[in-house]
């Protein structure tokens, strides 16, 4: 497995391996620009009359008033008033993601942070080593500055840390993975605060997940259309090239590959239902809302989140506004709002194929024996409080804007909120997916044809392996999961 390397900008895919063990490489250039923009600081704080926030004075509200002289003091003085994060601990992938976006800002040299922070960030990615941040307490502005603060603070040996999944003082698991409490200054104490890192790396994370269950949902849909003998005209190049939307056209292009080879059974309606005749006018808006996700998402992956920026080559201390999280808040937005239709599109399809009325003939519920047994009548209305629960979810949060800290803040964009919402929704659609690719499983068991494209047919053997027919009942919980574990995979991507 390749290395995370600090001179060239993170990827999604960076994020998820960081979730293990993983090699951060901290080289001799991206050393060498941060120990230079670490002098400049010092030359800077040299001179009585160039204050720099956090470093000569209070934090947020409290700029006006002088901090702590000693340099370990300002660094206490950081981090203790930011204690105050309640709920429950983010999840362990999420954790480590915003600290990999944390260190790579760091190591960008702008920060004035010392050498040896970015090497401690680096050393901890070589262990299971992680933070127990509490999931509320940020507003997405002036950066993720109270779970950075508990991130921080267990990197120091303060609060609780997880070592192998297991819970304890941050302490004793420093001892136990052979990691150094950081030393830190006020500056180096800011510095990893002051930066929506956390935001940026839940909104990643989410990204990744909802694109492989985009993928799924496709292939599920092609299934779908082959089970039940349709006519894949709903997908002719000169029918979309027409609708006028790229991503349409993509999408219908990679579902014409998955069902090359597909006959019609004949016995269908002239116009399917819109869960199959419109699938790719919904997906393709779909992918074309992700491509926007995609390009935000990059760009705060090269992004420096941080205040004061230093910049030795014009001996500048720019004082500004590179913390607020607006970005990835619409964008988290917007993937809440695919993730509930994409939702939607796999509840309806399911609802389609338990229907006797329109799934050609198949048994209700896709039940073996229908009255003895009950088939997906128990995961159907699971889907159903699923969908429930993203539509909940899914109001925009990044325009939600509430004033605090004395009205220092006076708009924030609650990116913290977005972004870890769109990851909790991006686990419910995959779910979906599961759901519906059991349900599918099951309809061949019931009687559906065998599936004429050689790929579809080549999904459901897959599906088939991995998932017993539903004969007799059984709970499915552990099925659903099974069948999602196997969709969002690489290999049963769309290519």
């Amino acid at each position: 497995m390749r290395d995370i390397e600090l001179t060239a900008p993170l990827c999604p895919a960076d994020l998820r391996r960081a979730a293990g063990p993983v090699s951060v490489v901290v080289d001799a250039s991206v050393r060498g620009r941060v120990e230079r923009g670490r002098g400049h600081l010092r030359e800077v704080l040299k001179e009585e009359d160039r204050p720099v926030y956090g470093a000569t004075t209070g934090f947020g509200a409290l700029v006006g008033f002088a901090g702590r002289e000693d340099e370990a003091d300002q660094c206490d003085n950081t981090l203790a008033h930011l204690g105050a994060g309640q709920g429950p601990d983010l999840p362990p992938d999420v954790a480590r993601a915003a600290l990999l976006v944390r260190v790579w800002s760091l190591a960008q040299g702008l920060s004035g942070v010392s050498a040896h922070v970015v090497d401690g960030l680096a050393a901890m990615f070589g262990t299971t080593f992680v933070p127990a941040v509490p999931r509320y307490g940020s507003v997405g502005a002036s950066g993720d500055l109270i779970p950075l603060a508990y991130a921080t603070q267990a990197l120091r040996g303060r609060g609780h840390a997880y070592v192998e999944g297991r819970r304890m003082p941050a302490a004793d698991a420093l001892r136990e993975t052979g990691l150094s409490p950081l030393a830190l200054d006020g500056r180096d104490a800011l510095a990893l605060v002051n930066g929506t890192s956390l935001t940026t790396a839940a909104t990643a994370l989410a990204l990744e997940s909802v694109r492989a269950a985009h993928r799924a949902v496709q292939t599920l849909t092609c299934l779908l259309a082959d089970l039940l003998g349709c006519d894949p005209q709903f997908l002719d190049p000169r029918l979309l090239d027409a609708y006028g939307h790229r991503g349409a056209a993509d999408v219908a292009d990679g579902m014409r590959r998955t069902l090359a080879g597909a006959r019609p059974s004949g016995t269908r309606a002239l116009q399917e239902p819109y869960s199959i005749r419109c699938s790719p006018q919904l997906l393709g808006a779909a992918e074309d809302a992700l491509r926007y996700v995609d390009g935000v998402v990059a760009a705060d992956l090269s992004s420096v989140s941080d205040n004061p920026l230093f910049f030795p080559d014009d001996d500048l201390v720019v004082h500004g506004g590179n913390f607020f999280g607006q970005p990835a808040a619409f964008a988290s937005d917007v993937l809440a709002m695919v993730v509930a239709q994409l939702g939607n599109l796999a509840e309806r399809q399911l609802d389609l194929l338990v229907d006797p009325g329109r799934n050609g003939g198949l048994p209700p519920m896709l039940a073996a024996g229908p009255g003895r047994q009950h088939g997906m009548q128990g995961v159907q209305l699971a889907t159903t409080a699923f969908v429930a629960e993203l539509r909940r979810a899914a109001v925009p949060a990044g325009m939600q804007s509430l004033p605090t800290n004395l009205h220092n803040q006076d708009v924030v964009p609650f990116g913290t909120q977005a972004a870890l919402r769109a990851y909790d929704m991006a686990g419910l659609l995959r779910l979906l997916c599961g759901s519906l690719a059991v349900g599918l499983r099951q309809a061949a068991h019931v009687g559906a044809r065998r599936p004429t494209a050689p790929a579809c047919a080549e999904l459901l053997d897959a599906l088939a392996e991995a998932i017993p027919p539903i004969d007799p009942d059984r709970p499915l919980d552990a099925d659903v999961r099974a069948a999602a574990d196997l969709l969002t995979g690489a290999a049963m991507s769309v290519k």
